[in-house]
């Protein structure tokens, strides 16, 4: 189940599964294929990230170049500008931002500007992007994409004959054929192998030897003209924009895109299919060869990655539904999530819209797939699934909280910080310690004393009571903060916009921290931004935890010495 031990440290940020992690898709594209054009427009992209954080998103999955299939190649300098803006204001906002791209110069750039996880489709083949992951602190995702059927093979008819002649004959073809190999060989070379033949000779520091493109046989063509990292994409990082890329280099030509030739590939089998009066015995096909080359290959780009120099703990890996494989083929790579989750791996359920979803509900539009997608990814994750990678990060956050409310007890514990200056301050307090206490799934397990602090940041009003309250509670941390707005409208505090923000209040609360949960956006900030510099914070969590200052710095909070911070405590006003 999703409730495991495993974490997966991104860069600051270290990911627990106590509960699955949501992340949200955000194609900067024009040519998705459910939502292309839509978020486009990098202010427009932005403010759709920022929403899908304040709905209960984890993570943000940045992408600038679709691979739907029939996609076309864009050039690393076109991908940067687009992605890196976005990239960079929502990490501005403490968003966990995932850079979905398979050009080393665009990912390099991307986590510059504040990107914390690396998600390659092409499974970090490309030796130049597992030398630069290697030198970073970044997540990594593996996706397998590629063709996961056995190659066909074609049987001659053979008849013996065991006159002399035919016995000359017959070794005279052979050594004729095993001539025409050997002549062959260094053709074979410069052409995509499938999945499970020998592996390339590309080789990384150390001798550990980088398998090649799982995507099969590309089409005839000439040779594929390798991807060089572009200087003007890692210049974006310094830079705010990227100049677009000359026409010219619109990409190497999709012909010469091995990934782009696999997934028309793929999109011609699914046109192509037609059905048969043919009998078959069984509904799906079998699914050992199937997962030992998804499994197969996951687990040997993981060793590669780690025998590389990267930390276990950084990998996640992901089946790749819908990358080179059918609708039946990815059935049965969902049936088998719990042997892909027992590889030790974090686990990534990236179903959302895919054909076989509209294949198995019967819905055409990917836009509409999403209520499919939900039942899909329950599926995966009651099988040991981790992330779920979806478009409709609102709706599935809703979906997610209402099943795991039932289905999984899960208390966890947190902080609310309480303040008041205006009317009965101390009254205030333990009426807001009460609702508190009467919020569903939740109960009051501690409480501070009450202290008296100057007034913070604006200091022209009179002094306030602080408190803080611990609780336990089995509510996901939006649905919490939710709950505590409610108990401050219910108490007279005044948010409309006349309102200084930090001005006069009957009552404040803030979510300072939860167990487990690290959280970016406008809504929500977690753990509390500012929590590291209020003394009239910290002063009353001494009374709930042995030294608050270690506790928070050890999560990754900065916190300031007694004489540099705001709102200093001047007093004792009583017990809750």
């Amino acid at each position: 189940m999703a409730n495991d031990s495993k974490t997966w440290r991104c860069g600051k940020y270290e990911l627990s599964f106590d509960r699955p992690r949501i992340m949200g898709v955000l194609n900067v594209t024009p040519d998705s294929f459910s939502d292309g054009g839509e978020h486009f427009d990098p202010d427009a992209a932005i403010e759709y990230g920022l929403a899908m954080l304040d709905a209960g998103a984890d993570i943000i999955d940045v992408g600038g170049e679709s691979t739907r299939p029939g996609f076309t190649p864009v050039n690393p300098d076109e991908e940067a500008r687009r992605v890196l803006p976005v990239v960079r204001a929502l990490a501005k906002e403490g968003a966990i931002v995932s850079i979905d791209t398979r050009h080393v110069a665009v990912a390099k750039a991307a986590v510059r500007c504040g990107a914390s996880i690396v998600n390659d489709v092409t499974g970090f083949t490309d030796p130049k992007m597992v030398e630069f992951v290697k030198t970073s602190t970044c997540g990594i995702i593996v996706m397998h994409a590629g063709e996961v059927a056995a190659p066909t093979r074609t049987h001659a008819t053979v008849q013996l004959d065991t006159s002399a002649a035919a016995f000359v004959a017959e070794k005279a073809r052979e050594t004729a054929a095993e001539a025409a190999r050997e002549a062959e060989k260094p053709a074979r070379r410069r052409r995509g192998k499938l999945l499970g033949e020998p592996k390339s000779e590309a080789k990384l520091p150390g001798g550990v030897v980088q398998p090649s493109l799982p995507f099969g046989e590309p089409e005839p063509t000439s040779e594929p003209a390798s991807e060089q990292e572009t200087p003007a994409a890692e210049q974006t990082a310094a830079a705010e924009t990227v100049a677009p890329a000359p026409a010219a280099t619109e990409a190497a030509s999709e012909s010469n895109d091995r990934l782009a030739a696999m997934m028309r590939r793929s999109a011609r089998r699914e046109e192509a299919y037609v059905p048969t009066s043919q009998l078959r015995r069984f509904t799906l096909p079998d699914s050992a060869p199937i997962m030992r080359r998804v499994m197969g290959f996951l687990s040997d780009q993981a060793r590669t990655l780690i025998h590389a120099g990267v930390s276990r703990d950084r990998i996640c890996i992901d089946p790749g539904p819908g990358f080179g494989k059918s609708a039946n083929e990815d059935i049965v790579i969902q049936r088998e999530t719990a042997k892909m989750a027992s590889l030790g791996y974090p686990l990534m359920c990236a179903v959302s819209r895919k054909r076989f979803v509209g294949a198995v509900s019967g819905v055409t539009e990917a836009a509409e797939r999403d209520a499919a997608t939900f039942g899909v990814c329950l599926g995966a994750i009651q099988a040991g699934a981790n992330i779920v990678r979806v478009h409709d990060a609102a709706g599935f956050a809703q979906f997610l909280n209402g099943y795991w409310a039932v289905a999984k007890p899960q208390p966890r514990r947190a902080f609310v910080a309480v303040g008041s200056n205006l009317g009965h301050r101390c009254d205030n307090i333990r009426a807001a310690r009460e609702m508190i206490a009467e919020i569903p799934l939740t109960c009051v397990s501690n409480s501070s004393k009450i202290y008296e602090s100057e007034p913070a940041y604006e200091t022209r009003q009179d002094a306030f009571a602080n408190a803080v309250i611990e609780i336990k509670t089995e509510l996901a941390p939006l649905v919490l903060l939710d709950e505590l707005m409610k108990i401050e409208a219910e108490l007279g505090r005044d948010r409309s916009k006349k309102a200084k923000a930090n001005g006069p209040r009957t009552i404040d609360l803030d979510l300072l921290w939860m167990d487990g949960e690290t959280h970016g956006g406008k809504k929500l900030r977690l753990p509390h931004p500012l929590i590291g510099e209020r003394d009239f914070v910290l002063v009353p969590l001494e009374d709930l935890m042995h030294d608050p200052a270690r506790f928070f710095r050890y999560n990754g909070v900065e916190v300031k010495e007694p004489e540099d911070r705001v709102g200093h405590i001047v007093g004792e006003l009583g017990r809750m």
